[in-house]
């Protein structure tokens, strides 16, 4: 065990190292970002200057070097547009995101998981095509949409929640709710799935005849069983989550990392992207190696091995 989790964090320091080349060549590629923080009438002089002082006119190779030398520290040196600690700035806003996530991984656990047990235990019945029904209209149905239309029935229509904002539970709600919707579809799915396979299982069917009441079948022996790709799928939405929550962010004015990261990449403010992209790869991965030794307990016959 302790091999595997060394391996793995050995692979997440190369996942992050290899992600953050890779954005810091692309975003040295979408052009000059000084030109964005100048007024209109300055002097070419005098960009030049700011370039220099930036270190913006030192080789490719120079910069990268200076970059991942300010990495290993911690330093990924100031915002071009808030004049602050890049990091800081991103650290700053991570508590809105991770409020937001999983506030929204909870909601798609809490609704998701069983809704696909009890589609899996009546299949085919009106209950088992409801949720389908349900299910399939939670990942069609786009997330801006469905954000705009939550605002204008309950906000503008009946007044019952903010339009926006970060504040209290109320301003939560509805982006919880658009956050979690397509998720919440997708776990329901391969619930119902993972659920109807271990139903034929001849474990199920042993206690079954053993007279153990239905819903300790389902709970101990069909449920548990059947957590394997759940719990995977679950993880890997958790770190879509935190990096995929743009347009839920925007819509609601939420001021969280992945609305920072926008406004970032628009305004070609490097350092923040290069933070922001640390950050989100650095839990990412993180969240999958939790993921992968959750298996051990779920299911005994995993063996990890590095």
């Amino acid at each position: 065990m302790r091999a595997y989790v060394l391996s793995r964090l050995g692979q997440t320091v190369l996942v992050v190292a290899l992600s953050l080349t890779a954005v810091f060549g692309l975003v040295r590629l979408s052009g000059d970002p000084v030109l964005f923080f100048m007024p209109m009438d300055i002097q070419a002089k005098d960009v030049n200057e700011f370039r220099q002082r930036l270190g913006f006119n030192d080789p490719l190779l120079v910069q990268y070097g200076r970059f991942v030398g300010g990495a290993l520290r911690g330093d990924f040196g100031q915002s071009l547009r808030y004049r602050q600690s890049a990091l800081g700035l991103v650290i700053e806003r991570l508590p809105a995101t991770l409020l937001l996530a999983s506030t929204a991984v909870l909601l798609t656990l809490v609704v998701a998981v069983p809704l696909g047990v009890i589609s899996a235990v009546r299949r085919n019945t009106a209950v088992d095509h409801a949720a389908t029904v349900a299910t399939v209209l939670g990942q069609a149905v786009p997330g801006f949409w469905l954000g705009l239309m939550l605002i204008y029935l309950f906000s503008v229509q009946l007044r019952w929640l903010p339009t926006g904002g970060r504040g209290g539970l109320a301003h939560l709600v509805m982006p919880s709710i658009v956050l979690a919707a397509f998720f919440a579809a997708r776990v329901a799915r391969l619930t119902r799935s993972a659920v109807l396979e271990s139903l034929g299982e001849d474990y199920v069917l042993t206690a079954r005849a053993k007279g153990l009441a239905e819903t300790r079948v389902i709970a101990k022996h069909t449920l548990r069983n059947s957590a394997v790709p759940i719990v995977t799928l679950a993880g890997l939405e958790i770190g879509q989550l935190l990096g995929g929550a743009v347009i839920t962010e925007t819509v609601f004015a939420w001021p969280g990392l992945g609305r920072l990261t926008v406004q970032a990449l628009l305004n070609r403010d490097f350092p923040v992207v290069l933070a922001a992209v640390f950050v989100i790869s650095t839990t990412y991965t993180l969240i999958n190696l939790a993921v992968d030794l959750l298996y051990g307990w779920l299911d005994p016959r995993v063996r990890l091995r590095a």
